[in-house]
């Protein structure tokens, strides 16, 4: 059965072994293996026949690329690896979604090997546009990081991935009671609207969201206010409804590094830390921040200092809309 859902996906057989795909792509043992591996799949044994024509015109086109001189081994396998780490996140979000609406397969139930065949394969008319839809995405995302890049020039260095940003968390309140409290069905539909809802506020400041954590989302905005009104809409949004936790939402500002989509450094950190020690509901932002605000725009209030682990005393200051 799993041969037959490949096969589907892959538009073709699975006809060559590890060996028979890298003789034909040209591409060594070594590196082929590493590349298999950077997209999140095991080795398969010697003499399994476990690779596709699409296999081996994949690796040509990387060895086609390895013969520019700007692309070299470790970039690719960089490359390759985010590659498998955002399809695969995709293709599990698909899976919970688009199959199992398009199957009429029972949600978080156990899944009938013959009915999955049967929505992959009624899905093959819809798999070119959502393809083309997929690479129109990826090149509009492109762009938009072309431009933060291009204007993130001025105060840092978008080649060593340096750059100056307001980073936030935006934490759901009591998560862990939430989901001892609802079942399987409710609960995730809890957790796609609080990402959904994050994921537009974030995009409509024109931040862009770094990652999601089930209870938690990690945003970031070049611009200090838009990250503030980022902050203040996300944590108002569930601040409305009775029905649903509320959310605290923890920001600060400063150089961080940029590595394949994700950020680091002591502005990260320090914004966990304060989404920790948020109450429900409230926004609190670092002195940086603070600073970087249009006076007037927001009313900030300076709340005492308190020990952050592995920051030491920090003073934190509350954000809130003007009175």
């Amino acid at each position: 059965m799993p041969q037959n859902i490949e096969e589907t996906l892959l538009g073709g057989p699975l006809r060559y072994t590890r060996a028979e795909v890298e003789a034909l792509s040209g591409v060594p043992d070594d590196y082929a293996r590493r590349i298999w591996q950077a997209l999140g799949f095991p080795t398969p044994p010697d003499d399994e026949a476990a690779f596709t024509d699409g296999d081996v015109a994949a690796l040509r086109e990387i060895r086609e690329l390895l013969g520019d001189d700007l692309v070299d081994e470790d970039m690719t396998l960089q490359l390759v690896r985010a590659v498998g780490q955002t399809m695969g996140r995709l293709a599990s979000w698909l899976g919970d979604v688009w199959l199992r609406r398009l199957g009429d397969l029972p949600s978080g139930g156990p899944t009938d090997g013959d009915a999955v065949v049967a929505a992959l394969a009624a899905t093959e008319e819809l798999r070119p546009a959502f393809e083309r839809l997929l690479l129109h995405g990826w090149r509009r995302q492109l762009a938009a990081a072309g431009l933060r890049a291009a204007a993130s020039t001025a105060t840092a260095d978008p080649a060593a991935g340096v750059a100056r940003l307001a980073v936030g968390f935006a934490d759901v309140v009591s998560f862990t009671r939430l989901s001892r409290s609802l079942d399987g069905d409710a609960l995730a539909a809890f957790v796609e609207r609080f990402e959904s809802t994050a994921a537009e506020v974030v995009a409509e400041q024109g931040g862009r969201i770094v990652k999601t954590l089930g209870d938690e989302v990690l945003f970031a905005a070049s611009d200090p206010r838009a990250a503030a009104e980022a902050g203040l809409r996300i944590a108002e949004r569930f601040n409305e409804d009775p029905e649903v936790p509320q959310v605290r939402v923890g920001m600060a500002y400063g150089e961080v590094i940029q590595r394949l989509g994700d950020v680091f450094g002591t502005p990260v950190n320090l914004a966990a830390r304060l989404t920790a020690t948020a109450y429900a509901g409230t926004v609190l932002i670092d002195g940086a921040l603070a600073s970087a605000l249009p006076p007037g725009a927001y009313d900030v209030a300076d709340l005492r200092p308190r020990p952050l682990q592995g920051l030491g005393r920090v003073r934190p200051r509350r954000l809130r809309r003007p009175s």
